[in-house]
């Protein structure tokens, strides 16, 4: 018979079937992180199937929510916007459709299209006849089409608003059916070229009525940073989407020019970021003879021969050859801005088939003016890389039908007008940059289907293409549930208002101005705010915002 437990033995018994006290807040502190990251996939997959976005439209359009205040020229959240050409951006296949957006809170609640439609009163038919009570705006068989995202635009602000400035650029934007800017680096004052100045540039953005539309930052890629890569990665850290460099002198003082090294070094950081690095690519190989009548363009052009643009192209291809086994984060790639040499097309082909992540933009200016149309002493359109032949025009169409280019962007230069020297007409000595922020529809549109290209390519150049290079195809770029309502409304078959009246930039300097275009903006929606109509014109509120992708790493 088994001896009789004492009270003791029965206490410590028990005391020694407890758990100990330091495994209950290890069990605890299992459960928070286990809870912590269920929670966090469940909110990624919320996000990204774009559940999180319906949802975050219903709470925004609410009446009772406080924060609902509509913005702009319409007095509403919700709204169905009907035509007979949508065209929602999802590829060449998917060409305009009738049917209906319906926005919701700054969203894209639904679209209903459908080919087989008789119009878009019949693809929208369900949804009407399920809400009657929706607000209608009937734009019939005007084009429907995601708004243009501009990923080259100089505003100069902070530091040189004597020459733009947001307020004005961005309204420029508006009447335009430009509803993203991503602004350039170099003509602020300082640069954004360290994490303060991009710091203090958001700043300025997120001031009261400055912005009509959304605007982003490209931080500057300079020999004083490309080789600290601790200060590339806080750049991006605090909300820049990339970096822009540029081969040859920029004309800033202050924003240097990088060589080939100084884009090796950098390359690597650039990589690991998975964010684009924009170059401008003109490698000056010595002195070209400035010779001839200044006056003229020819001039000018000679200074400036293809070779330079080779000779950027090529080093680019070498370095992107030379840290292919670098670590690469997705996201990443060398575009080449405001391609002007069509022999280099061949090359960006042969570099994408060998599968080198490189792409390339050019620009309106390019595919509407050549050197020999230019008259004696027109300095308003001098830039850099310079204006060439006709045959050359011709030639980045071709390279653009065929998808060779990927994307057009305007590179808005704008300046103080004594700097092109009008009374002297000196192309060697007037300030490089063409201001045409306003016209970028039109200008492309002209061109290009005289070409042979159709609504849709435009919509791929202008709006899905740069937001796949500034990694906002989550939230724009197309019409989709759940994207921003970012929209553009216009008629392919009414000529554009290039009127000096309907022009706001701040300085009323353009070779657009005047000029015959089809391509007639007549609505933009900037996150389903209308911000510009034809009627209307610039809503005098602004509604746009800045866009700051921060890392928490």
């Amino acid at each position: 018979m088994a001896p009789k437990a004492t009270p003791k033995a029965k206490a410590e018994a028990t005391k020694a079937d407890e758990p100990s006290l330091g495994f209950l807040p290890r069990r605890l502190l299992a459960s928070v992180f286990l809870y912590t990251l269920t929670a966090a996939v469940l909110y990624k997959m919320a996000e990204e199937n774009g559940m999180l976005a319906l949802v975050s439209s219903h709470l925004r359009a609410a009446p009772w929510n406080p924060l609902s205040k509509p913005c702009g020229l319409l007095d509403r959240q919700e709204f169905v916007i009907l035509s007979d050409r949508i065209v929602i951006g999802k590829g060449q296949a998917d060409g305009p459709q009738p049917g209906a957006v319906h926005v919701r809170g700054g969203m894209i609640a639904a679209v209903h299209t459908s080919s087989a439609a008789v119009d878009r009163h019949a693809a929208s038919k369900v949804l009407l006849d399920t809400r009657p009570d929706l607000h209608v705006l009937d734009y019939g068989d005007a084009v429907v089409a995601p708004g243009l995202i501009d990923v080259h635009v100089h505003m100069d602000e902070p530091g040189r608003e004597e020459w733009e400035g947001m307020a004005t650029a961005t309204r420029a934007a508006a009447a335009g059916g430009i509803t993203t800017l991503i602004d350039m680096p170099l003509n602020s004052a300082p640069p954004t070229t360290t994490p303060a100045e991009l710091a203090r540039k958001a700043a300025v953005a997120a001031q009261a009525n400055k912005t009509h539309v959304n605007v982003a930052f490209w931080a500057g890629l300079v020999p004083e940073n490309a080789h600290k890569p601790g200060v590339l990665k806080a750049l991006i850290r605090g909300g820049a989407l990339g970096f822009k460099a540029f081969m040859s002198p920029s004309g800033i003082d202050d924003f240097g020019h990088v060589s080939p090294a100084d884009i090796e070094a950098a390359l690597p950081t650039i990589r690991a970021l998975g964010v684009p690095l924009l170059v401008h690519a003109e490698l000056l190989d010595g002195d070209v003879p400035q010779e001839g009548d200044p006056r003229e363009h020819s001039t000018w052009l000679a200074a400036r021969p293809r070779r330079f643009e080779k000779n950027a192209v090529r080093a680019l291809l070498a370095a992107l050859r030379e840290g292919a086994s670098n670590s690469t984060k997705p996201g990443f790639r060398v575009h080449v801005v405001h391609l002007s040499d069509a022999d280099l097309i061949p090359e960006f082909v042969a570099a994408k088939a060998e599968g080198l992540p490189i792409s390339v933009e050019t620009c309106p200016h390019y595919l509407n003016f050549a050197t020999e149309r230019v008259p004696t002493g027109d300095t308003k359109v001098k830039c850099a890389p310079p204006l060439r032949e006709e045959e050359n025009r011709y030639r980045l169409l071709d390279g653009l039908r065929d998808g060779a280019i990927d994307s057009l962007a305007t590179d808005h230069s704008p300046f103080d007008p004594a700097m092109k020297l009008p009374e002297s007409g000196d192309f060697l000595a007037a300030w490089g940059g063409i201001a045409g922020l306003q016209y970028a529809l039109p200008a492309s549109w002209q061109p290009t289907s005289l070409h042979g290209m159709n609504i849709t390519w435009l919509t791929q150049a202008w709006s899905v293409g740069p937001a796949q290079l500034a990694k906002l195809n989550k939230t724009k770029g197309r019409l989709a549930p759940g994207l921003d309502a970012d929209i553009v409304v216009w008629s392919p078959d009414q000529a554009a208002d290039t009127s000096l009246d309907a022009l706001q930039h701040l300085h009323k300097v353009s070779p657009y101005i005047g000029m015959s275009m089809q391509g007639r903006v007549l609505a933009t929606f900037v996150d389903g705010h209308q911000v510009f109509g034809e009627q209307q014109g610039v809503a005098s509120e602004a509604c746009g915002s800045p866009i700051l992708k921060k890392r928490w790493w």
